[in-house]
């Protein structure tokens, strides 16, 4: 009786796409590796579209096949065009069934946070309420009609930049002052406890919660990157199942969730991340991050059981 050799195993090979190779990047080309992945770094605005491959695209570091997964860090800042193109990408990506993480449509859920919202409530998932309108004129008539502060958001926006707390109509700035022309206003929905505001980042993957931390701050304005305190968040069954319900809703398998309690006690999501940092969310909770990442896009590779150059069909011959 002949025995058959034991096949190879397959080696998964994961395209990780970031903009610049920060501390989160080298994190996580360390965390694939250490389990037994091929990894390969580049730029988002460094894969092409070419009608005339097998797949359609031309990926640095992947000539004859593809990746079967796409780790997505982060995206490069660009004009509308590239945003657009560089996004297309990814959309391309998945119909050529590689597992991207997170997705096209996560990213422009979560990019655009009057999408985000919309999305939020559509899915029942209490949020301060939120508008978005394009003139100064309509913006102050909402500043009017709901006499309370809100808080002036980019639309696409990160790490608390450029947020402006408005609490009336001559705090709001002119249309040509604004971020392209967009006013994203959300109730303010703030509590300073003891002379600090606090709130909650929570990060979700795979539809679980895997971290979580509180950030304070003698400000309103919680973000790590401006300054606030990381520190430990005991775990909170409310805040923990609408953080995974607010990943759900956006399309998201891995995202970084904020939340808070407002004034009369009631959890609320302000914002879903889908490209989220984890330098303070590593050392309040302990955890490590990057490792869960790969832990867990390994898992859905595993899962499939067959590789991307397997499940993609070649563009036809024209």
């Amino acid at each position: 009786m002949q025995i058959p050799a034991p096949q190879a195993k397959k080696v998964p090979r994961i395209l990780l796409v970031t903009a610049g190779i920060d501390r989160h990047a080298r994190e996580l080309i360390r965390a694939f590796g250490d389990r037994g992945a091929e990894i390969r770094v580049v730029e988002l605005a460094a894969i092409g579209f070419d009608t005339g491959a097998p797949h359609g695209l031309a990926i640095p570091g992947f000539p004859d096949a593809l990746p079967d997964a796409v780790c997505l860090r982060t995206m490069d800042a660009g004009s509308f065009e590239q945003v657009t193109r560089r996004l297309g990408v990814l959309h391309a990506l998945s119909r050529v069934g590689v597992i991207v993480s997170n997705d096209a449509k996560a990213v422009e859920n979560c990019v655009d946070k009057s999408t985000t919202s919309f999305l939020l409530a559509r899915a029942g998932v209490p949020s301060p309420r939120s508008y978005a309108v394009e003139t100064r004129a309509e913006a102050a008539r909402l500043i009017a009609r709901e006499a309370r502060p809100m808080v002036l958001k980019p639309l696409f926006g990160a790490q608390g930049k450029g947020l402006k707390l408005i609490a009336a109509e001559a705090d709001l700035p002119a249309e040509s002052e604004t971020a392209g022309g967009v006013y994203y206003l959300q109730h303010f929905a703030g509590v300073a406890t003891n002379g600090r505001f606090a709130d909650i980042r929570i990060l979700v993957s795979d539809g679980r919660v895997v971290a979580a931390m509180r950030r304070e701050s003698a400000g309103w304005i919680t973000n790590i990157k401006q300054g606030a305190e990381a520190l430990p968040m005991p775990p909170d069954p409310e805040f923990e199942a609408l953080a995974i319900a607010a990943t759900q809703a956006v399309g998201g398998d891995f995202c970084g969730v904020d939340l808070l309690r407002d004034e009369a006690g009631r959890a609320q999501v302000i914002e879903v991340n889908s490209m989220p940092a984890w330098t303070g969310l590593k050392r309040a909770s302990g955890k490590d991050i990057a490792g869960i990442r790969a832990t867990d896009l390994l898992a859905r590779i595993a899962a499939t059981g067959r590789s991307a150059a397997a499940a993609a069909e070649p563009l036809a011959a024209s």
